[in-house]
C-alpha cells in the first residue's frame, strides 16, 4: 500500500535532507538531485507544491514537485500542470533535463504509478507538461489521457570518452573529416599552442569568470538566457552549490595563454555535461573558439576516466559535429478532456486541411 500527499513546499532548510536522503537512494539523474533542485529553488523562489509518496512502512520512496499555472492556449486559459517546474517562463528559464519523478531505487515503476494515480483523481487541471524526459519515461504513458502530443524532440548529443581512450587519447580520429580539417585550421590560428583548463576554486573566481560568460554572450542570441537577471542568480546559486563536492565545474579554457572559453558544466556519476558556454571573439576567418574550449574539456574529462561528455538538449551543427552519439529527450503535454482543448484540436486540425 503506497500513500500519496501532497502539500505546498516546505521550508527548503527543512525539504534538503527530505530529497537528499531520497537522492542517495536514487538512481537519477543530475536534475533530480538536490544541487539543482535545490539552486532553482533558492534562486527563482519558485514554489511548487511538493507531492510525497511513502511505501508501508512509511518510508518516504517518491517526491516530485507539481507547479500549476492557467496557461494562454488559442481559444483561452488552461490549467495546467509542470513536473518539476513552477509555470512561470521566467523560473523556468534553467531548462531541466533528464527529468522525473525522484524514485528510491527498484521503485521506479511504484512510484510512476503512484503519482500517475494521484493526478488522474485530481481536478484542478487539463494539461500536464512533461519537459526533457527520457524517450523511455513511464509517466508518459501511465496518467490516464484523451490524448498525448510530442511538442518537441531534440537530440542529447554526446562524446564517448572510452572511445577517446580507445584512440589512445585521438580525439579528432573519431569525427568527420570536414570538422577535424576545421579544428587543425583553427590551431593554426593559434599557434599550435597548448591547452589551459582552469576550475574556478572560490567565490571571486565564479563571480567574475561568471560575469565574463554573461558579457561574452551578450548580443549573441535573439533570446538570450543571460540577459535575464535571475538566470544569472541561478547560474551563480549552481556553481557555488557544486563547487565543493565537484558536482559542477566552471571552466576557463586557454590556447598559448590566451583564453578562448569558459564553460559551465555538471559533473554526474560517470558523465560531464556541458550546461552554459561561452567563448571568445574568433582571432581569425577559421579560428573556431568553441570547437577548441569542448575539445579541450573533452581531454579534459577522458584523463578523469569519465565515460561521457554530454553537450546535453539542443539541435546546434556544432554539436553534432563534435560528438561521437546521442540520446533523445523529448517534450510532452498530456491533455484531459475540456471542451475548450477538444475545440482547439478539430480546429487545428481543420485549418491543417
Amino acid at each position: 500500500m503506497l500513500t500519496v500527499t501532497q502539500e505546498p513546499l516546505p521550508s527548503l532548510d527543512a525539504l534538503e535532507p527530505r530529497w537528499c536522503a531520497l537522492a542517495d537512494r536514487a538512481d537519477a539523474s543530475f536534475f533530480l538531485g538536490w544541487t539543482w533542485m535545490g539552486s532553482w529553488l533558492r534562486a527563482t523562489g519558485a514554489r511548487p507544491d511538493l507531492v510525497s509518496v511513502r511505501d508501508g512502512a512509511g518510508d518516504e520512496i517518491g517526491l516530485a514537485l507539481l507547479g500549476a499555472a492557467r496557461e494562454p492556449r488559442k481559444l483561452g486559459r488552461v490549467r495546467t500542470l509542470r513536473l518539476n517546474e513552477s509555470g512561470d517562463p521566467l523560473m523556468d528559464r534553467p531548462f531541466i533535463e533528464y527529468n522525473a519523478p525522484l524514485a528510491a531505487r527498484d521503485h521506479e515503476v511504484d512510484v510512476t504509478q503512484a503519482l500517475a494515480h494521484h493526478l488522474a483523481r485530481r481536478r484542478d487541471w487539463c494539461v500536464l507538461r512533461l519537459s526533457g524526459v527520457a524517450d523511455d519515461n513511464l509517466l508518459v504513458g501511465a496518467v490516464p489521457a484523451r490524448r498525448r502530443i510530442l511538442t518537441d524532440v531534440s537530440p542529447a548529443y554526446g562524446v564517448s570518452l572510452a572511445a577517446v581512450r580507445g584512440a589512445v587519447g585521438d580525439y579528432l580520429s573519431l569525427l568527420s573529416a570536414n570538422t577535424r580539417s576545421q579544428i587543425r585550421r583553427a590551431l593554426r590560428d593559434h599557434g599550435d599552442g597548448d591547452f589551459g583548463v582552469e576550475r574556478a576554486a572560490d567565490e571571486v573566481m565564479i563571480a567574475d569568470w561568471l560575469g565574463e560568460m554573461a558579457r561574452l554572450n551578450a548580443g549573441r542570441h535573439a533570446d538570450n538566457a543571460w540577459d535575464a537577471p535571475m538566470f544569472r542568480a541561478f547560474a551563480r546559486e549552481i556553481a557555488l552549490a557544486g563547487r565543493a563536492a565537484g558536482a559542477v565545474d566552471l571552466l576557463r579554457v586557454t590556447i598559448g595563454g590566451a583564453v578562448i572559453g569558459y564553460l559551465l558544466n555538471f559533473v554526474h556519476g560517470d558523465r560531464a555535461m556541458n550546461y552554459q558556454s561561452a567563448f571568445a571573439e574568433p582571432v581569425g576567418p577559421k579560428d573556431k573558439p568553441g570547437l577548441l574550449t569542448h575539445m579541450a574539456a573533452i581531454a579534459h574529462y577522458t584523463g578523469r576516466g569519465l565515460s561521457l561528455y554530454s553537450l546535453l538538449a539542443g539541435k546546434d551543427r556544432y554539436k553534432q559535429s563534435l560528438a561521437t552519439g546521442a540520446e533523445e529527450l523529448q517534450w510532452w503535454q498530456i491533455e484531459r478532456f475540456s471542451p475548450a482543448l477538444e475545440a482547439e484540436y478539430w480546429l487545428r486540425r481543420l485549418l491543417r486541411r
